[in-house]
This record gives structure tokens, C-alpha cells and sequence, in this order.
């Protein structure tokens, strides 16, 4: 791996620090974009099923609050019609919307960083390219003779770094658009939870003439 580094040049360094931040940012999503710290599924059933009858306490609407993304925006419902009692229904699905655009917020973190890292590998790795063109003509000497070592060192630079862009680049675009589908999926799964509950909740709101 080493010598291949010095083959490569000064270029391939940016590369490396990329493939190292997409790395990072990939098992970091892969970690915190799982299903049970976003939206369990049997999350909305058991809120309703505790609510049935009263409103839960604020230590049960705290915890929900912690359980995962989901949670915090029914725990929003939740407390939004436990402090005003005659709360109106565009009032409640205004707090619930915007318990969710925070939740999807959290949900999106790095992804611009990783889409970035995907646009600019291939770029990164066309100016080692470029390097390694400029080094080829250098080998080249005014009476026509070539240094056999600058020549091949030139080439080298050029190679590595445009594979070392694309294989940067090309797993990072996968994972990026994987990431966005869950991210889209979990968005979708937290609307329809909000228009299930906001009924539920209504019921508990105190009707005024």
C-alpha cells in the first residue's frame, strides 16, 4: 500500500483524507440510521393503546420524547393538546410538523458531506491526472531523449489517481443515494404516524362553541 502511495504522488493525498471521511460517514449513518432509533414499528400502536382512555404523564411523554425520532414527534402531540385543552387540529398537526422537520433534519446529518465527497473524488483524481500529464511532458528534454523514470513516474500519478477518484467516488454515490431512499422512507413513515394520532388525540380536546 505504501509504495503504491508513493507511486501515486503528492495528488493522491485530498483522496485519502476523502476516503477516509466517506468511511467514517458511512458506518456512522449505517449505525444511526436504523429503524429502531428513527421510527419502530410498533411504536404509534402502543401510544394509542396507552392513550386510549387519558393522556399519559409527562415521565411516560418524556420517555416516548426519548425513545427514538418517531417518538419525539408524537411525544409533540402529546404535549402540545396536555397544555392547551382546547387546542385546535391545524394548531396540533402544526406542532407535530414541526417536531418532524426536526426529526428529518437529524435524520439527513452528513448526507450533504457524503453527496460532496462522491461529486468531488472523480475531480480530485482528474487533477492527480492532470499532475501526472504535466510530469510526462517534463520527462520529455529539449533534444528529444526522455527520462525513462520521470516518464513512468508521470504515468503512475496519472493511473492511481484517477482509479483511486473512482473508487472513492462510486461507493460513496451508492451509499449516498441509499441513504437519501431511507431517509425518504422514514419521512413518509413519520407523516403517516402524525395523521394517525392527530384524531386520536382530538378526541381528548375540550370543544368550544
Amino acid at each position: 500500500m505504501l509504495s503504491i502511495i508513493q507511486a501515486a504522488g503528492w495528488p493522491i493525498w485530498p483522496l485519502i483524507l476523502c476516503s477516509v471521511v466517506a468511511l467514517a460517514l458511512i458506518l456512522e449513518r449505517l449505525y444511526h440510521l436504523r429503524a429502531p432509533l428513527i421510527a419502530p414499528p410498533t411504536l404509534l400502536d402502543e401510544v394509542i393503546g396507552v392513550s386510549r382512555n387519558s393522556l399519559p404523564t409527562p415521565d411516560v411523554v418524556s420517555k416516548l420524547a426519548e425513545n427514538s425520532l418517531l417518538g419525539g414527534v408524537l411525544a409533540a402531540g402529546l404535549q402540545a393538546v396536555a397544555a392547551d385543552a382546547r387546542i385546535t387540529e391545524p394548531a396540533l398537526r402544526q406542532a407535530m410538523e414541526n417536531a418532524g422537520r426536526t426529526a428529518v433534519h437529524t435524520t439527513e446529518r452528513y448526507l450533504n458531506t457524503l453527496g460532496t465527497i462522491a461529486a468531488a473524488a472523480p475531480l480530485l483524481g482528474l487533477f492527480g491526472t492532470v499532475v501526472g500529464m504535466i510530469e510526462i511532458f517534463g520527462s520529455q528534454a529539449p533534444t528529444g531523449a526522455s527520462n525513462p523514470q520521470l516518464l513512468a513516474h508521470g504515468i503512475s500519478v496519472a493511473l492511481y489517481n484517477t482509479a483511486f477518484g473512482l473508487i472513492i467516488a462510486i461507493p460513496s454515490l451508492m451509499f449516498y443515494r441509499y441513504f437519501r431512499g431511507k431517509v425518504d422512507a422514514f419521512q413518509l413513515t413519520m407523516e403517516l404516524a402524525a395523521e394517525r394520532l392527530v384524531p386520536h388525540l382530538m378526541r381528548f380536546v375540550v370543544r368550544t362553541a
